[in-house]
């Protein structure tokens, strides 16, 4: 069956908050279609780099199943934010015009605690193979990048995974390296199914539906300063980084199975 995600494009209307202190300063906004959101900047810190690893992190996150809140394209007009009294926050909104990322703000939503909530192995099991295939460094006690809302729970923030293309060198090499950071990893404990989630999801997530994810990236995500590689190109080295470490996904199975008998 094709796969073909599509992303709508809503119009910014209204800045309300910044979310939280941190170098990526999201925040709270309205758009056009009469819903809120939570904002992620290209102006922001790791540029649209973060704003690409939230697109594939969560849209794979997605495909294989995952509740994960709709991602959309925000688009931020030129006059947007010229009345922001607030500096740092016109620079971020002046420096951020056209398209950013947005997810759909899930209302009355708590931050997950692992003290309060066990979540049961095979969900578990499928979040860690998540996070370590894209290489998402972010899902630790310290800060859970996860949500409970309606008794479920919700994935937020890959902005920190496939971290290869802070360097963009050698993707082949990086996509068959293990994940160490995984042992940090706040699910691992519960992630007992490790083996059978392997084989289910590598069954479901064939090359087609990969490339059908990294097509959604606008090429004007992808024109990093000092990179000479076309946009397609640029494509193709993510298409090549996930393809070959979906093919050697037995390197990073081990690895979280092997931290996890550490603390067990």
């Amino acid at each position: 069956m094709e796969h073909n995600p599509k992303l709508r494009t809503v119009n910014v209307t209204r800045y309300i908050t910044p979310l939280r202190e941190g170098g990526s300063l999201p925040a709270l906004a309205d758009a056009d279609d009469d819903f809120k959101y939570v904002l992620k900047f290209r102006g922001a810190g790791h540029g649209t780099k973060a704003l690409i690893a939230e697109l594939i992190g969560g849209e794979i996150a997605r495909l294989l199943g995952l509740p994960v809140p709709e991602l959309v394209f925000a688009n931020l007009d030129e006059a947007f934010g010229r009345t922001e009294a607030d500096e740092e926050i016109q620079d971020l909104l002046q420096a951020s015009k056209g398209l950013n990322l947005a997810l759909h703000y899930l209302q009355g939503a708590i931050n997950f605690d692992p003290v309060v909530t066990t979540v049961d192995a095979r969900l578990a099991s499928q979040i860690v193979w998540l996070d370590a295939f894209i290489t998402n460094v972010d899902r630790t006690f310290r800060n859970t990048n996860m949500l409970m809302w309606h008794k479920e729970l919700w994935l937020i923030d890959h902005g920190a995974s496939l971290y290869f293309h802070h360097s963009f060198t050698d993707p082949e090499g990086h996509a068959k390296s293990p994940f160490a950071l995984i042992k940090d990893h706040v699910l691992l404990p519960q992630a007992s199914e490790l083996e059978q989630v392997d084989a289910d999801f590598k069954a479901l997530l064939t090359e087609q539906k990969i490339r059908s994810v990294v097509n959604l990236l606008p090429d004007t995500w992808l024109q990093w300063e000092g990179l000479e590689q076309s946009p397609d190109e640029v494509r193709e080295v993510y298409v090549t980084f996930l393809v070959t470490r979906l093919n050697n996904s037995q390197t990073f199975v081990n690895q979280a199975q092997n931290a996890r008998q550490a603390l067990i």
